[in-house]
């Protein structure tokens, strides 16, 4: 754990250009500084201030200044040194903040009996408002929606006459946009914890982790946070919140607009912090109900017997477990809807195809124009304003899934509620920024279209270039979701990121893991010809899942390019696209850092984060 987190340390010092005053040869104390070099903050907003001191030998001093004051009394409050039991001590305020605009420089030297280390943090402090300031603030996430999976959507659902288009999705007619990139401060390629945590807060994590700068202690939820936009907005504006997603209420996107952990999978202990008054939602919707119900009660996924849902109830939230109980809530009470265990059911197979064996006894899920419709009411009754998190969950979970289709028409059922919330907004004042962005890319690409007219049928019948015909998509209801996912002509979809799988090219009339876990002892995996180096007796790998194909079809085994104990496909680095209209969209242009988004709408509302509500 110790070297880890060494060598962790040094590569995040070195990379920030913060190792300095170190004498050649001499091992000295290692020092970081939390927050990370080139954090940007809002003036005002809170967050906790940690200097971390390892590999002493016989610590003798540790300095701490900012600006060239001793941090001590530049917070007013004194850092509370603790040896964490693990070769760190620990220099750590909490709840303190940067009152004024600036820039501001850390810097640390800890001396030991070889020397002197000296590390450097240097942090930008701003506070900007809009020239129209907008009341409200709507950020719609697609989930792992890549500029190919905004495409996939856009090709089956308005289809092309003569190579062009015949409309653009809701979200692509939007004035302004800009490119983000999506990388954590750890890690070129992101998680949604960290990602859509650099939106809610305006700062880097590293992966699985959310609202928290990453300590090195084992316990996931006592990591210097950073206040987030729930928490800002609540305290200096008294405005109201709502996180909607189809994933579970608790999964990694929603908790990042209210939680704090380095371990996104606590999430029992999420749903517990969602009750906290200083951050708690008026309005949560989404799966996830296991997370909420004591352990005593069948299919509970708690490890205590907290009853989350009555401690809601008891707050006076109206407590709904349906499409028709929720449109029946009343609109002037908060809401905690509840519609599955774990993640809904996606578009396909809860509108269209219907199949009990894949719904279960979950047949009343409402779709997300629904739960955009009935937040939007709810939120709208609070004079202060509102912000509002919107999540399309399943495009991620279903590029996973390797199961384009699936994922595509919830791009579209996505596409649909950012075009209701653009009409209520014209109808409520024009006076609502809507924000509309993917947390991260996925490695999904079209390369062209796939039939079998000749007969042909697997790799053989991916056309390219001049053979890729248009997709024979239909749409008879007009409703901007093709009638059948399985057409004649379809589009050939391949994957930059995946394990080894079995490729059919058609719809998968169930939903169906590309892969199935599969122990392979180290001999065995030899006599077969793997040269992995498996340095356990026996390792569960990932192995290509035969029930992905339809009878008669050629069985494609495609190799994994990433490694085999990895069960789907996986996240991409690329840069994602953003569209925004409203107060305060124009703030969005050109490349950004995900970070800029949540200065982009503390800009749009105005907020002054040194001020607490009256």
């Amino acid at each position: 754990m110790k070297r880890q987190w060494l060598k962790r340390a040094i590569l995040s010092m070195v990379a920030c250009g913060s190792l300095l005053g170190v004498v050649p040869g001499v091992q000295a104390a290692d020092v970081r500084i939390l927050p990370v070099d080139t954090a940007k903050f809002v003036a005002g907003a809170k967050f906790d201030f940690d200097v971390e001191v390892s590999n002493a030998k016989d610590l003798k001093n540790v300095d701490i200044t900012i600006n060239g004051q001793n941090a001590n009394q530049f917070f007013g409050q004194k850092l509370v040194a603790k040896e964490l039991g693990n070769g760190v001590v620990s220099y750590r305020v909490n709840q303190v903040d940067f009152p004024k605009t600036g820039n501001y420089t850390v810097r640390v030297s800890a001396t030991d009996a070889d020397g002197t280390n000296a590390a450097d943090a240097r942090y930008k402090v701003v506070q900007e408002k809009a020239q129209k300031p907008a009341k409200n603030v709507i950020l719609f996430i697609g989930d792992g929606m890549s500029l190919q999976a905004r495409e996939m959507a856009r090709i089956i659902s308005k289809g092309l006459t003569n190579g062009k288009y015949n409309d653009l999705l809701a979200m692509e007619k939007m004035p302004h946009n800009a490119l983000i990139t999506t990388s954590g401060y750890d890690s070129l390629t992101t998680d949604s914890a960290n990602s859509a945590s650099a939106y809610a807060t305006g700062h880097k994590s590293v992966v699985n982790a959310l609202g928290v700068y990453e300590d090195s202690t084992k316990d996931p939820m006592d990591d210097p946070r950073v206040e987030n936009v729930a928490e800002i907005l609540k305290r200096t504006r008294g405005m109201s919140i709502g996180v909607i997603t189809q994933a579970e209420s608790t999964d990694a996107t929603p908790a990042a607009m209210i939680g704090h952990t380095r371990r996104r999978a606590n999430q029992d202990l999420l749903a517990s912090q969602y009750l906290e008054d200083y951050h708690r939602p008026d309005v949560i919707m989404g799966g996830g109900s296991s997370r909420y119900i004591p352990q005593t009660e069948k299919g509970s996924k708690r490890h205590d017997n907290e009853n989350v849902i009555q401690e809601f109830k008891d707050k006076g939230y109206t407590f709904v477990t349906t499409s028709k109980e929720m449109m029946a809530a009343d609109s002037n009470k908060p809401l905690l809807g509840l519609f599955h265990p774990s993640t809904m059911n996606v578009y396909i197979d809860r509108e269209m195809l219907k199949n009990p064996e894949v719904l279960g006894k979950y047949t009343d899920q409402p779709n997300l124009i629904n739960m955009t419709k009935k937040s939007l009411d709810i939120l709208s009754k609070n004079p202060k304003g509102f912000f509002a998190m919107i999540e399309g969950a399943s495009i991620d979970k279903q590029l996973h899934a390797m199961d384009w289709q699936r994922a595509t028409y919830d791009t579209i059922e996505f596409d649909k509620a950012i075009e209701y919330a653009q009409k209520w907004n014209k109808e409520h004042g024009d006076n609502t920024l809507i924000i509309v962005v993917a947390d991260h890319a996925h490695g999904a690409s079209i390369t062209g279209t796939y039939h079998e007219h000749d007969g042909k049928k697997g790799i053989e019948a991916v056309r390219t270039y001049a053979d890729s015909i248009f997709p024979t998509f239909k749409d008879a209801d007009h409703d901007g979701f093709p009638d059948n996912p399985d057409p004649d002509v379809t589009l050939a979809v391949q994957y930059a990121n995946h394990p080894e799988y079995y490729e059919n090219y058609h719809f998968q009339q169930k939903p169906t893991l590309p892969t199935i876990s599969q122990t392979v002892t180290k001999q065995e995996a030899q006599a077969a010809g793997d040269k992995t180096e498996y340095h356990q007796v026996s390792t569960v790998v990932a192995k290509g899942n035969p029930a992905r194909h339809h009878a008669g079809d050629p069985m494609e085994l495609v190799p994994a390019n990433i490694p085999d104990t990895i069960g789907d496909e996986t996240h991409a680095a690329d840069d994602v696209p953003l569209n925004a209209e409203g107060p305060g969209s124009e703030y969005f242009n050109g490349v950004m850092d995900n970070t800029e988004v949540f200065f982009g709408i503390m800009r749009a509302l105005g907020v002054d984060a040194t001020k607490n509500a009256k």
